[in-house]
């Protein structure tokens, strides 16, 4: 599992990655995570078996290595727990869901 703290530091940690598997209409609701990656939990296995050039070309970012540091959010955490299950099957070995994810993070940082 990913902490606050670990999430809070993403910014900081340009070899990790922070993906947000919530739906476009809720990041516009509430707001996102800083340095985070928008991929919708139904889109995320495709993304994940995108080619290099296709995933940075689609989202911005070179594609997480097999072994980079990895995770993920959603509103309450169970989106983030199975999109953490569906890399780890992928074969992405550090893949780690942030429990807390939005109601943490917006407790912690006072968002709206």
């Amino acid at each position: 599992m990913a902490t606050y703290e670990e999430v809070k530091d993403v910014p900081n940690q340009p070899d990790k990655y922070l993906f947000d598997v919530r739906n476009k209409s809720e990041l516009e609701e509430t707001g996102v995570l800083p340095a985070s990656i928008n991929i919708p939990l139904p889109e995320l296995e495709n993304a994940l078996n995108l080619p290099d050039d296709a995933f940075t070309k689609t989202y911005g970012r070179q594609k997480p290595a097999i072994d980079a540091v990895m995770f993920f959010s959603c509103k309450a955490g169970g989106r983030a727990a199975r999109a953490s299950n569906m890399a780890r099957t992928l074969g992405f070995t550090n893949a780690k869901a942030y429990a807390g994810s939005w109601t943490e993070w917006q407790e912690k940082e006072g968002a709206q």
